[in-house]
């Protein structure tokens, strides 16, 4: 018996997806069909897997009970959307052109495709090791990321949305505005083909990273200890970067996955404790809206942001 993602991404191909694609006329996306279908199951399974491991945890030891959890529901379509229907397509379909353009484009001019194994020839055949220091380099760079969109006035008008949220759980990591996830895909890209990610891998990573991700969002008081906090990031760790600040404080723990950034740029902070979390200077639609409607009021955010370039971080 072959392996039942592969299986059932095949299925799913030649049963659901080549028939939509000739109905629509759309048989030249036939070639990556079978990548986007098992990428999204890849994605069905982690839900599912994030689902088994965070919920039974948030209700162990929960950091806040709300009466309701009408506000939790909008987050999980965004969970849905994102690691079933649209991180798959993008992060599989679009980058798989992207990197065919690229590295045809370098090929007609003489040049070498980078990738890691190329610079560090030791890592040939280390395929396990090599996927970890993708997953560190794209990490470092999703730091950056995170915290450029603190800093810059009308990112923020976007990313706000993220932090918005009053009922924080393990769903909330894909609560972003669809202009925010599109930076976050085309910087992410661009990362990964300078270091040379494979197009089987790229999604994988992405996955595996949005798992822990989602792991450090959980409504849950749980700690790594003094050593493991600085290891891996925390729900705690992480929570403190979600919280309504004080006055005089500045956000922290911009880290996705890994506190070292944090730790090596001075912007760690491991002292703060299971705090509120929340934007009061957002609009209410942005808290408790429908997903379109924390839609339009990222963009009306985004609007009334320009006319200043840079802000204090948050």
């Amino acid at each position: 018996m072959g392996d039942p993602f592969d299986l059932a991404a095949g299925w799913l191909e030649e049963h659901v997806l080549v028939p939509l694609l000739y109905q629509f006329g759309l048989m030249n996306w036939e070639d990556v069909a079978y990548g986007w279908a098992l990428f999204a199951l890849y994605g069905v399974a982690q839900v599912a897997l994030t689902f088994a491991v965070c919920l039974p945890l948030e209700r162990w030891r929960p950091v806040e009970r709300w009466p309701n959890g009408d506000a939790v529901w909008v987050d999980v379509l965004y969970t849905l959307l994102s690691r079933v229907g649209v991180l798959p397509f993008v992060t599989y379909v679009l980058f798989y052109r992207a990197q065919v353009a690229v590295t045809g484009w370098m090929a007609d001019q003489g040049w070498v495709p980078p990738t890691l194994e190329g610079l560090f020839p030791a890592l040939l055949g280390q395929q396990v090791l090599t996927f970890v220091l993708y997953a560190i380099i794209l990490d470092f760079a999703d730091y950056w990321r995170h915290r450029l969109s603190h800093r810059f006035r009308w990112w923020w008008a976007l990313h706000a949305l993220h932090h918005a949220q009053r009922q924080m759980t393990f769903w909330s990591d894909d609560r972003n505005h669809v202009l925010d996830d599109l930076i976050a895909f085309v910087w992410f890209s661009v990362i990964a083909l300078l270091i040379g990610v494979p197009p089987m891998q790229f999604p994988l990573l992405v996955l595996v990273l949005r798992f822990l991700e989602s792991l450090s969002h959980a409504n849950v008081r749980l700690s790594f200890g003094w050593l493991g906090e600085r290891l891996l990031i925390s729900p705690r760790f992480h929570r403190a970067h979600h919280g309504i600040l004080a006055a005089g404080q500045r956000s922290c723990n911009y880290g996705a996955v890994l506190p070292w950034w944090d730790m090596l740029f001075g912007t760690a902070d491991f002292g703060r404790a299971y705090v509120r979390t929340g934007d009061p200077s957002g609009e209410e639609a942005l808290a408790t809206g429908t997903w379109a409607q924390q839609q339009m009021a990222g963009l009306r955010r985004l609007a009334r942001s320009f006319g200043g370039r840079v802000r204090q971080e948050m």
